[in-house]
């Protein structure tokens, strides 16, 4: 598979000094930081590449510091957007794990074989990551291995454990 793989997104500016809030879509978060070098896409502005300086952990998130961007004025302009990876740079998934453009486009159904849709899009929420699955109704199911319990790839289906109505 060819393309580019979001890894994270750009968040607030953190001080004065050009350090950026980042939140990171990698496990663990801090995987983020062993990339020299970012690729971001704000908006629809042409991808442009940027050298990490420094980095750590910030609470759930982290913080950043890339060359060339040396005030709060540059960090807020890079506020949203997408960290990206060229999809070859990136080491293949460990066996039971995925990267989440793997699974866009998917179609999901129940455990009683009951189709939900296909995968539109993740949401970061506070607990981790949600996939936003669109058929008929559209459905939050967390990306947590307790709901999701088959990926098959080759055949572009995802098994989850889910209601097709909530009660």
């Amino acid at each position: 598979m060819r393309g580019w793989i979001e890894l994270g997104r750009v968040g607030s500016p953190f001080g004065i000094k050009g350090w950026i809030r980042v939140r990171s879509f990698t496990d663990p978060p801090e995987g983020l930081l062993r990339f020299a070098r970012w690729s971001l896409t704000v908006g629809k502005d042409p991808r442009r590449e940027y050298r990490l300086l420094e980095g750590h952990r910030q609470g759930r998130d982290l913080v950043a510091r890339l060359e060339g961007v040396s005030d709060r004025d540059s960090a807020a302009a890079l506020r949203g957007a997408a960290i990206e990876m060229p999809r070859d740079a990136l080491p293949p998934p460990a066996a039971g794990q995925f990267y989440r453009a793997d699974l866009i486009g998917l179609a999901v159904s129940n455990l009683e074989g009951i189709e939900l849709g296909k995968v539109l899009h993740f949401v970061d929420a506070p607990t981790g990551a949600v996939m936003v699955i669109r058929g008929a109704t559209e459905h939050w199911v967390p990306a947590t291995p307790r709901h999701l319990r088959r990926v098959d790839l080759d055949a572009g289906r995802i098994v989850v454990d889910w209601p097709a109505v909530l009660e």
